[in-house]
């Protein structure tokens, strides 16, 4: 709790993490305890919970500081992260620290019996979470784009991206995820045509 209190208050000019790095070095201390949570009922809801939380606040912070080449490419290595995390915990798998992705859950015949089970993602928290992600995904966009106000001058963001090798891992932002939840788009409208 006292990490996320934290968390909650880095664009503080008070704050104990006054750093992007810093900061995302304390996110990832909380979605490694997020994930140590089994996807296993009652525990599930909890889980997702969290890091939807989690999410929420992080992708809402991160934004606050001044973006840098020092500090971008640790930023969105922490949000491939929290993709592959978000997509481990779509498939009610459990998370494996040392391979750094999920891993099938199975639940053995006398767990089942004994009413072992582990429920899916709801469709309420899947509408949040995908609804999250593009909202954010452009507030990052922005927020790379108005680095001259931090005091960054200089090349654009697609150049910088570029120079940095970063323009893949950018563009791809929450991708697994996305994809999962049924990609980016939603609706077409096919403009009408003029009727007779």
């Amino acid at each position: 709790m006292v990490l996320l209190r934290l968390l909650n208050h880095s664009s503080e000019p008070t704050t104990h993490l006054p750093t992007l790095r810093e900061y995302l070095d304390a996110a990832r201390k909380i979605l490694s305890l997020i994930l140590q949570i089994p996807p296993i009922d009652p525990s599930t809801s909890l889980r997702t919970a969290f890091l939807l939380r989690l999410t929420n606040d992080t992708l809402g912070s991160i934004v606050g500081y001044s973006p840098d080449s020092e500090s971008l490419p640790e930023a969105l290595d922490w949000l491939d992260d929290l993709d592959q995390a978000w997509l481990a915990i779509l498939r009610a798998q459990v998370w494996d620290p040392a391979a750094g992705a999920g891993v099938d859950l199975y639940i053995d015949v006398a767990g089942a019996s004994a009413g072992v089970k582990s429920s899916p993602v709801s469709q309420t928290e899947r509408t949040r979470l995908r609804s999250l992600l593009i909202g954010s995904s452009a507030s990052l966009e922005e927020w790379l784009e108005n680095r001259k106000e931090h005091g960054v001058d200089g090349e654009d963001v697609e150049t910088m991206l570029q120079r940095l090798g970063l323009q893949s891992e950018f563009d791809d932002l929450f991708s697994r995820t996305l994809d999962y939840l049924g990609g980016l788009g939603g609706v077409l409208v096919e403009p009408i045509k003029e009727c007779l």
